[in-house]
């Protein structure tokens, strides 16, 4: 017999979501607290610093900044491959082609004004981040071949690749053995504003665009069509394998932009480490976000101060790493658990509840 019974919510006022969200945050915070203090460490401590350690100082507000920025682009790539239900894991793949494809122009382009370089670039990282994104793409509108494990595979070519050339053919001849690419001229980096570098400007205008793409455009509309359900799409006379094919291409573009970006303000090299996990990372952002792009930027915020927090501890109270990444997953457990409670209610069932009742 059934103890339990798990019916899907037909509605859930803003309110009574609030309130799950915010029970999720504290029970995660209490859960951390108790796994340190069982570890030995002093949770009254530990929180306030990793606050300190992403906002305490200008410097470690930037860091936190430059963390959000190539989270914020993925998430939005993520996104928009997601509003379709095409399950694109292939963000860290995307964000390294794109960065081949921006230091492709910026190792053999000379000539050109800093502004065009820098816009021939991001044109570049665009275009074969969504060739690696249209290939899954292709194969999932023609033949149904499984995107998940497609674009999954697609990462490790696409980093095997890239350290093939890192090693190989673009090993810079000045780096004395080293595997190293030849750093970019000053006119291939992304300049600075505000002490850091104009990334945070494209993601704020990013963010902006691809919300009004999604809800006041016709293929915005057709893409959150089809990811409701392709049946209806297709009685609306809609082309399905188009649908899928521009949304990945607009997917992987973003998701190469995050590696221009990466690989110009950041690295100012291709480097087969400048995707930093943000491919993966994005997922979770995306989802908590609810794929609301206004909501990305928040999400991916706060994300950003729970890493940044989480390194400065490990510096500051000599905490190990792994203490460190298994906060940040309790965390992240509870909150992505409360997704679960939005969208299903949970209630005793039968004969149990009723003994309850008379008990």
């Amino acid at each position: 017999m059934n103890l339990i019974q798990i019916s899907k919510r037909e509605d859930l006022s803003k309110g009574k979501e609030r309130i799950i969200r915010i029970i999720a945050v504290l029970l995660s915070l209490l859960a951390a607290g108790l796994v340190i203090a069982i570890l030995g460490y002093n949770p009254v401590e530990v929180f306030p610093s990793m606050v300190k350690g992403a906002i305490g100082t200008e410097i470690r507000l930037q860091q936190t900044i430059l963390k959000a920025i190539p989270l914020i682009v993925t998430s939005l790539g993520i996104l928009v491959a997601f509003k379709m239900k095409f399950w694109n894991i292939g963000g860290e793949g995307q964000i390294l082609m794109g960065a081949l494809g921006a230091s492709y122009i910026a190792l053999n382009v000379e000539g050109l004004p800093k502004p065009l370089m820098l816009l021939l670039m991001a044109v570049a990282a665009m275009i074969t981040g969504g060739i690696w994104a249209f290939i899954p793409a292709f194969f999932k509108a023609k033949l149904g071949v499984n995107e998940t494990i497609f674009t999954l595979m697609l990462n490790y070519i696409a980093i095997k690749f890239v350290t093939y050339l890192q090693y190989g053919p673009w090993k810079s001849p000045e780096s004395q053995g080293f595997p190293k690419v030849a750093t970019f001229r000053e006119d291939a980096v992304l300049p600075s504003l505000f002490g850091i570098h104009i990334g945070w400007l494209i993601a704020l205008f990013l963010v902006v665009l691809v919300y009004f793409f999604i809800n006041h455009t016709k293929k915005g509309f057709e893409i959150c069509v089809v990811g409701e359900s392709t049946e209806t799409a297709r009685y609306a006379g809609m082309n399905i394998s188009a649908v899928i094919i521009i949304s990945m291409l607009l997917s992987g573009g973003l998701c190469g932009l995050t590696g221009m970006i990466q690989a110009s303000a950041v690295e100012k090299t291709l480097s087969v480490s400048l995707s930093g996990g943000y491919g993966f990372t994005a997922i979770i952002t995306a989802w908590l976000a609810k794929l609301n792009a206004i909501a990305v930027l928040f999400v991916c915020i706060a994300f950003a101060i729970l890493l940044q927090g989480g390194t400065y501890i490990q510096i500051s109270m000599q905490i190990p790493a792994a203490v460190a990444d298994m906060m940040q997953g309790i965390i992240l457990f509870f909150v992505l658990g409360s997704e679960f409670f939005l969208q299903y209610k949970v209630t005793l069932a039968g004969k149990f509840r009723k003994a309850k009742e008379v008990a």
